[in-house]
């Protein structure tokens, strides 16, 4: 299977130059891809980028990551409905040197490599560049007709919010690093998000008129969720790449929350099981869908490539003391408790407790069930747990003898909502 094969089955192409697939069958080729440096980690947003420099390498490709030194100083529009607030250099070079680390644990830069992967700062050649040899020799070369008719620059200019010339600018200093990279690096070959296309083409279209030479690109499709929530966003926020923004145990609970129909998509696109082991893990699953295995396989595929085996694992036991029942209440940790993925935390007096209240009142005023009413059906029906002990006595007495670490009560409803209830003075 050729690499635009794999790519295809994997649902990862969307839009392709002509000519592409025969380049690549024609010769080692290079190809690149632009990081934006507005952060000093990568979240799971740019996994799909990583994922395919490292099928390229694999394929027997150089892949070239360019960290937009430059690039990031101006702010891309792309998907944009504002203009970034532009970053100071000294931020700038903090999130460069936190890429470059995260790049380098999953391309093989070993320099006895045939395609060993190149890592490159798009500002080492743009700092030398002056401001009128820029709009001489390389802006005469593309039209403001052809850059205003990118999509993305036409959905701005009909907004109200219009679009700075700073933002306009972009897609042609884009378009010059594909040009630079051609001329200085050999690299024939750009890869990217879908919303970036009209970046990309302007990029083989510089190549075209200054030097006569071809170039070739292909995109991939924007990750979405089925729900219609944005990809890679949780409660707390981005998914990150870096452990200390998101934690191992968090980035493996992202997975494993997939729902079936996101699981199927993801599971080809950021994972490298082969596609006939994909497609039986897809046929258990279907067979027995409460096991979750499709779930379970991709989170183990995506956490041991991102923080290795050994998180892994650990992300796994963790998992395993927090939602298994069989485990004491008293033995999680206040950190444990807090790590809980999508458990809901709220403050009571601890006056209150120390002074014993029934149950029923207390579900209705910390507002975990919307009424008296409602709490007295789920006790009687069985569909209730304080630290892990299911409770179904109406009249039970809630006092601070109950509290873990003499702080918390963790509250059950049904199989899956959990509440932390912290008291206070």
């Amino acid at each position: 299977m050729s690499l635009l094969e794999e790519l295809k089955w994997r649902g990862m192409i969307q839009d392709i130059v002509p000519g592409t697939e025969e380049q690549l069958s024609r010769e080692m080729t290079s190809g690149y891809i632009g990081f934006d440096p507005t952060a000093d980690s990568l979240h799971i947003g740019s996994l799909v980028p990583i994922l395919l420099l490292v099928h390229l390498q694999k394929a027997g490709h150089r892949p070239v990551a360019l960290i937009g030194g430059a690039t990031g100083l101006v702010g891309d529009p792309s998907g944009k409905n504002d203009e970034r607030i532009l970053l100071d250099e000294a931020t700038l070079n903090q999130n460069l040197s936190g890429l470059r680390i995260q790049l380098e644990k999953y391309l093989d830069f070993s320099s006895s490599l045939p395609n060993a992967a190149l890592l490159v700062n798009n500002y080492d050649w743009f700092r030398e560049i002056r401001f009128l040899d820029f709009i001489r020799d390389t802006g005469k070369h593309i039209t403001v007709n052809y850059m205003m008719a990118i999509e993305s620059v036409k959905k701005r200019l009909e907004g109200t919010a219009g679009m700075s010339f700073t933002e306009f600018s972009y897609q042609l200093v884009q378009g010059y690093d594909f040009y630079w990279l051609y001329e200085n690096k050999n690299c024939k070959l750009q890869m990217g998000g879908s919303d970036q296309w009209g970046n990309i083409t302007t990029g083989t279209e510089l190549i075209r008129r200054k030097t006569g030479g071809e170039a070739f690109a292909f995109t991939c499709p924007l990750i979405t969720k089925a729900d219609g929530g944005k990809f890679g966003k949780t409660e707390k926020g981005n998914v990150w790449l870096d452990p200390r923004r998101t934690s191992p145990y968090q980035f493996y609970q992202f997975w494993l929350n997939a729902a079936d129909e996101d699981a199927e998509k993801w599971i080809r696109i950021f994972t490298f099981l082969a596609k006939k082991e994909i497609e039986g893990i897809q046929f258990k699953h279907k067979g027995n869908p409460e096991e979750r295995i499709l779930q379970r396989t991709l989170a183990r595929e995506v956490t041991t490539f991102i923080h290795g085996r050994d998180e892994y694992e650990s992300a796994v036991r963790t998992s395993e003391k927090l939602f298994t029942q069989a485990a004491p209440a008293e033995t999680l940790s206040e950190a444990d408790l807090h790590a809980m993925e999508g458990i809901v935390k709220s403050e009571y007096l601890r006056s209150r407790l120390d002074a014993g209240i029934d149950l029923v009142s207390f579900l209705a005023e910390t507002h975990i069930l919307p009424s008296r009413g409602e709490a007295r059906k789920l006790i009687q029906s069985g569909g209730l747990r304080i630290n892990r002990r299911k409770i179904e006595d109406i009249q039970f007495n809630v006092n601070g003898q109950l509290l873990l670490h003499d702080k918390y009560l963790l509250i059950q409803k049904g199989k899956k909502n959990f509440y932390l209830v912290e008291t206070k003075p």
